[in-house]
């Protein structure tokens, strides 16, 4: 049996999700994030990066988010949330490296720049302060401006990342439309909202938010 390596608060979320999507059967190891939010040093006895998600299975330990979607869907998916269309399939792919590879690191820059100036001491805050309101103006701002814009055109037709309905795209892509919507600055767009709500309504999303225990994306 598949078993999740389950961080609260976590990206480990989608593979929840997915795994409730497919109706397998997977236990869930909870793990607790520490004061900094920082994994616990126990997830390093799963794996060496200490990070989650993390799975086991048959005796393998599969890491990164991508990589465990690949995983589960050749090993248990049966075909489902693979779109049967190559154009479709395609745009899957890109979506499931694109998700972690393009779309996070921008993420967390903006978490980054928008939490650095109260995480330093008051006497350097106003240096830290202009530092990054020089990163946001110049990068994050601009960056997350044009992936914001492609988001919404590649729902715009069908409400799905790849193809005309749910595949392993959206649910690689919740986690950044989630974030985007919550805090950088995507809540005025109807269409990722839409989407946001349209996962959220899921019974398995529903179920694996009920089993993987609170979630907050914000």
């Amino acid at each position: 049996m598949i078993t999740v390596h389950h961080l609260n608060n976590s990206r480990s979320q989608r593979v929840l999700w997915l795994l409730e999507e497919l109706g397998l059967d997977y236990e869930i190891v909870r793990y607790q994030r520490d004061p900094d939010m920082f994994a616990p040093p126990e997830l390093k006895a799963i794996h060496p990066l200490g990070k989650s998600p993390v799975i086991t299975d048959n005796g393998l330990t599969i890491a990164e988010t991508g990589a465990i979607v690949d995983y589960i869907l050749d090993t248990y998916g049966q075909g489902r949330l693979v779109p049967a269309d190559l154009k479709a399939r395609l745009q899957m792919r890109y979506w499931l490296h694109y998700a972690e590879g393009s779309a996070m690191p921008l993420l967390l820059l903006k978490l980054i720049t928008s939490q650095l100036p109260g995480k330093v001491p008051g006497l350097i805050r106003p240096i830290a302060r202009q530092i990054a309101k020089g990163l946001e103006a110049k990068m994050v701002t601009p960056g997350l401006t044009t992936h914001l814009a492609f988001w919404e055109a590649s729902l715009k037709d069908t409400g799905w990342f790849a193809g005309h309905a749910l595949s392993a795209a959206d649910i690689m892509m919740s986690f950044p439309v989630e974030a985007a919507v919550s805090r950088a600055g995507a809540g005025q767009s109807a269409i990722l909202q839409d989407f946001v709500a349209r996962i959220h309504a899921r019974d398995a999303y529903q179920r694996a938010l009920s089993r993987g225990g609170p979630y907050d994306y914000a």
